[in-house]
């Protein structure tokens, strides 16, 4: 008999599953609260303002999620001393491409949370995916196409006709 054979299927759904999901999305808010934290050291002025929101929000998901491990009995995840970024920004266009990229990352994680068994988890999830999908819109206005999906064609310029005095 193989070791997945010998485990019940509950057993990567149950309570103790739903609980280390919520470690790894800690975990992730801690990631991005320090890369909000070195983009707003980089940034200034209206940009400056929008990542301290975006900063403040990563904080309190960090502190709702400490209590929703705490109150399962859990351990909560620690914060790295630092963490390995895909970019030191050195100017504005940067430090928005670190900022959707921390905000697609957070929308990962808490997608794989919305797969918990707890309703109020699930729920939790959702609201999280939406601010940070709102939060990268908010830095890039974009939509990224869904795998599968065709790509939409770019918008082509329309020529206005023109009449001839005549």
């Amino acid at each position: 008999m193989t070791a997945s054979a010998e485990r019940p299927r509950t057993a990567r759904l149950g309570p103790a599953s739903d609980l280390e999901r919520l470690r790894k999305a800690l975990a992730a808010e801690h990631a991005a609260i320090y890369a909000y934290g070195l983009i707003g050291a980089r940034t200034t002025g209206a940009l400056r303002a929008r990542v301290t929101s975006a900063f403040d929000g990563h904080r309190a998901r960090r502190d709702q999620l400490r209590g929703l491990i705490t109150a399962r009995q859990g351990r909560p995840a620690e914060p790295e001393p630092s963490y390995a970024l895909p970019v030191t920004p050195d100017n504005a266009t940067e430090a928005i491409r670190l900022a959707v990229h921390v905000e697609q990352g957070i929308t990962a994680t808490y997608l794989e949370l919305a797969a918990c068994e707890d309703a109020a988890l699930r729920r939790y999830a959702a609201l999280a995916m939406q601010e940070s999908v709102t939060r990268a819109y908010g830095f890039r206005p974009s939509v990224p196409t869904f795998p599968g999906m065709p790509t939409p064609p770019k918008p082509t310029p329309t020529q206005t006709p023109t009449t001839s005095p005549g």
